[in-house]
């Protein structure tokens, strides 16, 4: 069993701001849903893909980060950090695609990537995250319609897969290192996991 697969312990709630259902997601989860609601994350380093089917409005989000595996990646064309990247991705899509969605009808936001964590500023993870999320969705031939990649600020992102709608609220001012502490803990435990899990492929 995968990680991805363990810590899907989504947090739903009500948000009153949207007066809607809404799910929040943390490092290593992924959350879809056919409903009219809104699916939340913060992210630091991390990227997220959110992922609809532009004609159902079946959609959902991820929120992943590649392992810190730069040295061991050096000797393998297929990576650890790239497989276990595009394991991420494919649950999320596999997902959709199970419920009612169609490749064709698969659009993409893209979200994250930001320089925040100290100690892994050498290995440039925020760029490894975002440039592996573009080349992912290019490849699998998934339009990205939009996207807020990069910088020096972690981002709160809220998606509205029925209606494709994406608000991001740049945090330029946080007090507490919560988010940070949070990415670092999941940066850690990547290196002690295996890219678990089969896939199936549509």
């Amino acid at each position: 069993m995968s990680m991805l697969e363990e810590e899907v312990s989504t947090t739903l709630y009500f948000d009153r701001t949207f007066d809607c259902d809404a799910a929040k997601i943390a490092p290593g989860e992924y959350y879809f849903t056919d409903k009219d609601m809104l699916i939340v994350t913060v992210l630091g380093s991390c990227v997220s893909a959110c992922i609809r089917d532009s004609k159902t409005g079946v959609g959902g989000m991820n929120h992943f980060m590649l392992p810190d595996s730069a040295a061991a990646d050096k000797d393998s064309p297929v990576s650890e950090s790239m497989r276990y990247g595009t394991y991420a991705m494919e649950v999320l899509i596999n997902q959709l695609l199970r419920n009612g969605a169609r490749r064709e009808n698969l659009e993409a936001k893209i979200f994250g990537g930001g320089n925040v964590l100290k100690s892994f500023t050498t290995t440039n993870v925020g760029d490894r995250n975002a440039i592996f999320v573009r080349k992912y969705l290019n490849a699998e031939g998934i339009r990205i319609t939009g996207e807020d990649l990069l910088d020096i600020y972690p981002r709160k992102v809220y998606f509205f897969p029925k209606t494709g709608r994406v608000l991001v609220k740049k945090l330029k001012q946080m007090h507490n290192d919560t988010l940070f502490k949070r990415e670092e803990v999941y940066a850690s435990k990547l290196k002690t996991t295996d890219v678990g899990g089969a896939i199936d492929l549509f």
